[in-house]
C-alpha cells in the first residue's frame, strides 16, 4: 500500500494534467452541439469496430461447429435423396421413409491420410460404437474417397482412393455404360477406368460417376471427369485417364454409407450362386 500511495505521489502532476484534461474535454463536450454529434459519431464508429472485431474472432473459433452442422446437414439431405420413394396413388403422392430405408449416411472426421504411398489409407474418427462396419463406402463433398477396411470401438481404417486394392464400378452418366476403376496412375488426382468398350463414344470432360453395383456406393456419386482417352490397339476397351472431384490430398469432413439391403442382396445371389 505504501509503495502504491509513493506512485500516486510521483505521478500527481500527470494525474492532475489528465483530470483537468478530461475536464475540459467534458465541458466542450456538454456545451457545443456540434463536438458532442462528433464526439457521439466517432465513439459509435469505435464501438462499431470492436464489435465487428469480436465478431469476426468469435465466427473463426466457431468455424469447427459450423463445419460439423453443415456436414450433418449434408448427411441428412444425402440420405433424404436416397432414400424417400415417391409413390403415387390417387390423391397425390406418398413419401414413405419407414419401410423402405435403404442407405444411412454418418458423419465423420479425417485424422490421418496418405496420398504418395503405393498403398494409401485414412484414419477416421469414428468406429464402431458410431454404427461403422467393414465395405462400407466413405464419400466427401465432392465424391468418392475410399471404403472402410477394419474398425475398432472408435476409429476406422479407410482404403483410399489411391490405393490399387481399392476398385468401384463406375459408369458414364451420359451414356450409362460402367467399368472398373482403378489407381494405377500414380497421380493422386487422377484414376484409370477401364473394361468400357471401343464402340462407346467416350469424350474429355464426361462426367464420371459410381454405378452401385458393387453395392460399396450408392449410384449417382460424382468420381470426376475425364480427363484423357488412350486407345490400345491389343485391347478391345478404352482407357480412361479420369481427374477426381474429391481432393485427397486435404484432410476433412467426410460421409460413410451403409447400405441396409446389402445383406438381403447378398444371401439372395450367394444363394444363387449355390444352386
Amino acid at each position: 500500500m505504501r509503495d502504491l500511495f509513493r506512485f500516486l505521489f510521483r505521478q500527481r502532476n500527470n494525474l492532475l494534467f489528465a483530470a483537468l484534461l478530461a475536464l475540459s474535454m467534458s465541458l466542450v463536450v456538454s456545451g457545443n452541439m456540434h463536438q458532442r454529434a462528433q464526439v457521439i459519431s466517432s465513439s459509435n464508429a469505435v464501438i462499431g469496430r470492436i464489435y465487428a472485431t469480436r465478431n469476426d474472432i468469435t465466427s473463426f473459433a466457431d468455424l469447427r461447429r459450423v463445419n460439423n452442422d453443415l456436414v450433418r446437414s449434408l448427411a441428412i439431405e444425402r440420405e433424404r435423396k436416397f432414400n424417400l420413394l415417391l409413390l403415387a396413388d390417387s390423391a397425390g403422392r406418398v413419401v414413405d421413409t419407414l419401410r423402405r430405408q435403404r442407405y444411412t449416411f454418418i458423419p465423420a472426421q479425417v485424422i490421418n491420410s496418405t496420398t504418395q504411398k503405393e498403398k494409401n489409407y485414412i484414419t477416421l474418427d469414428k468406429g464402431s460404437v458410431d454404427g461403422l462396419r467393414p465395405d462400407m463406402g466413405v464419400i466427401g463433398a465432392n465424391g468418392i474417397v475410399g471404403m472402410v477396411r477394419e474398425t475398432s470401438e472408435h476409429f476406422a481404417l479407410v482404403i483410399s482412393v489411391l490405393n490399387p486394392d481399392h476398385a468401384a464400378s463406375a459408369q458414364l452418366r451420359s451414356t450409362r455404360h460402367f467399368g472398373q476403376l482403378k489407381w494405377n496412375t500414380g497421380d493422386p488426382r487422377t484414376v484409370l477406368l477401364s473394361d468400357i468398350d471401343k464402340h462407346v463414344h467416350v469424350a474429355v470432360g464426361d462426367t464420371v460417376e459410381t454405378s452401385g453395383i458393387e453395392r460399396v456406393y450408392p449410384a449417382g456419386i460424382p468420381i470426376g471427369v475425364v480427363e484423357k482417352v488412350e486407345n490400345d490397339p491389343s485391347i478391345p476397351f478404352h482407357l480412361i485417364i479420369v481427374r477426381l472431384s474429391e481432393d485427397l490430398t486435404r484432410s476433412g469432413q467426410v460421409t460413410v454409407v451403409g447400405d441396409l439391403m446389402r445383406l438381403e442382396r447378398d444371401s439372395l445371389e450367394a444363394k444363387a450362386k449355390v444352386e
